[in-house]
């Protein structure tokens, strides 16, 4: 009998838990069906490509304790609050740390901005977070993310941005076609893992053809 796998197994069933409880209601695509998707890309990817299971279960999980896009735009605070649930659970520093760097450091910060992922375990849950941005999912989350905060579907007077900074990345709002341009297309040529870029190859293919659609239909 694995005594410390059976205790681990009880704390991701706890985390689950109060990531469930947390996220269930949540209207804007970032809510705990993405998260578990996240979770599950996460652990296919780690079958082909290796690294922690647990550090990589954990810390999608946690991936979105407290998004910068909800919290002012603090990048640094969800890997505190990560890591203090897990001191709650017991988890032993080793681990935390990992996971709370992986949580520190996997959201997007402009086209402009260089990842800063260097285990093989945040790469891969910063692919699967990417992946679950992109396709047919991705699309209908970015509009639900864009009505959310008010932005308009689109606005052809209003280009899109090239190399964004991390400022510009957060602050600026146009419209949500331009989100395709400045993050979603790009994400195909920053998956770090070579499964995460097989499925992104075709992800990004979908999103293609439907902004063809688009535009078909807007300009009709």
């Amino acid at each position: 009998m694995d005594v410390h796998k059976d205790y681990m197994e009880t704390v991701i069933q706890s985390v689950e838990k109060m990531i469930k409880s947390q996220f269930e209601n949540e209207g804007t695509g970032h809510d705990w069906y993405h998260i578990d998707r996240v979770r599950r890309v996460a652990l296919q990817i780690q079958k082909n490509e290796g690294g922690d299971r647990l550090v990589i279960e954990l810390a999608a999980l946690l991936h979105d304790v407290s998004d910068h896009k909800f919290n002012g735009g603090d990048f640094e605070v969800g890997a505190t609050v990560a890591d203090q649930m897990l001191v709650k659970l017991g988890v032993e520093k080793s681990i935390r740390t990992k996971v709370s760097e992986i949580v520190k450091n996997v959201s997007y910060k402009g086209s402009g901005v260089a990842d800063e992922m260097k285990s093989i375990e945040g790469q891969v849950v910063q692919d699967a977070d990417r992946i679950d941005a992109i396709g047919a999912i991705g699309i209908a989350r970015t509009f639900a993310y864009g009505g959310s905060v008010g932005q308009m579907i689109y606005d052809p007077e209003i280009p899109f941005k090239n190399n964004q900074t991390v400022e510009s990345y957060v602050n600026d709002r146009s419209h949500t076609i331009n989100h395709f341009y400045e993050k979603l297309l790009l994400l195909k040529d920053r998956m770090h893992t070579q499964t995460g870029k097989d499925i992104a190859e075709e992800r990004t293919e979908f999103m293609k053809n439907y902004l063809n659609q688009f535009y078909k239909e807007w300009n009709f």
